[in-house]
């Protein structure tokens, strides 16, 4: 087995970085993530919706053993890939009542768990669509250009990566849902299709709103989080490769819009980020990360709890994150999010932006 030692890896991994960019020279000044929970820092804590997780044991390996809002026991991606950058080690929620426009200025978090591209998707649990979270950065715009000036805040925008991932929630808490009208309106196909649509609407929006270096992130294999094994009983509680299928499916629809969309764009870079394959791998080979379990989460029996159901109040909950790929019944450790986040750094992120 390979020992995957978390902190020894993540010092040498930015040991090399600094040495890059200081060839390179940073071109990144700041981090704009939109999205849902495989991102939100904390959006969430403040809305009216029940999926939340400002509470123990989320957090827990946090640095203070503090819930922020995260779904997960520590950091998510996009906290790490703001430090592969070498900007701040975490990406503060707008939302956040904590911070201000200063803290803003090299990273800000829209993202809401439970959203999706569909507004019927984060109609499902009161959370805050997409096109709210564009609302908030163009207030989030003006912010900063009172804060900064016109020419440093446009700099700002126009040189910050901007990373989205979003789209697991729209199929599994929207379209395959046993209530959800989607699936009576569209077939599956039709379903990606609207999806990508939107996806598109949406990045040419904050293109003309001056973004210019996007990441546009893929699906998971979300057949395999422990949810959907949970509930596949028949099959021995095996990954769904039905989902796993759709996931792969629109991932190559992403595809073919991001080669459109940087031949439509003038000046722009925009990146498919493609989180399907490395997830996988842990999934399938678990020992080469230093993983033991595959098929539940840390938190609780890890089978389906996820958001309250998952508490400090449990008795089942693990004593080593390190050993799960899975947090919760949906989302990773924190441990699987900086492998996630590394992987597309490495192959994607760095070579493309710095």
């Amino acid at each position: 087995m390979v020992i995957f030692h978390h902190g020894f890896i993540i010092l040498i991994f930015l040991a090399q970085l600094i040495t890059l960019q200081h060839v390179l020279g940073s071109k990144v000044p700041a981090i704009i993530v939109f999205g849902d929970s495989s991102v939100d820092t904390g959006n969430n804590n403040v809305i009216a919706t029940v999926l939340k997780s400002n509470f123990r044991p989320y957090g827990r390996d946090f640095d203070g053993g503090r819930p922020t809002g995260r779904f997960s026991n520590g950091r998510v991606p996009a906290d790490f890939i703001s430090e592969f950058f070498r900007l701040k080690k975490t990406v503060p929620a707008y939302l956040d009542p904590m911070y201000d426009i200063s803290n803003f200025s090299t990273g800000v978090c829209f993202a809401s768990a439970g959203t999706g591209y569909d507004n019927s998707t984060a109609a499902v649990l009161s959370v805050i669509p997409l096109w709210k979270e564009v609302e908030y950065y163009k207030e989030y715009q003006a912010r900063l250009r009172e804060y900064l000036g016109e020419r440093e805040a446009n700099h700002i925008l126009s040189e910050a990566v901007y990373l989205i991932s979003i789209g697991t929630n729209d199929f599994l808490e929207n379209y395959y849902l046993p209530t959800g009208a989607r699936s009576l309106q569209f077939t599956i196909e039709q379903y990606q299709n609207f999806l990508v649509g939107i996806a598109r609407n949406f990045i040419v929006q904050i293109y003309n709103l001056g973004a210019r270096k996007m990441s546009l992130g893929g699906l998971p294999p979300m057949g395999c989080l422990p949810l959907e094994r949970t509930t596949n009983i028949i099959g021995g509680n095996a990954c769904i490769s039905k989902y796993n299928n759709v996931a792969k499916q629109f991932n190559s629809k992403l595809e073919v819009l991001v080669n459109q969309l940087n031949g439509d764009l003038p000046d722009a870079k925009v990146l498919f980020s493609n989180p399907y394959g490395i997830l996988l791998r842990m999934i399938r080979r678990p020992s080469l990360y230093g993983f033991e379990e595959t098929s539940r989460g840390c938190c609780a029996t890890g089978r389906f709890e996820m958001s309250y159901l998952c508490n400090e109040f449990s008795p089942f909950t693990c004593t080593d994150a390190t050993k799960f790929i899975f947090w919760d019944s949906f989302h990773p450790t924190e441990k699987a999010n900086f492998i996630i986040a590394k992987h597309v750094f490495e192959r994607s992120l760095g070579p493309k932006f710095l």
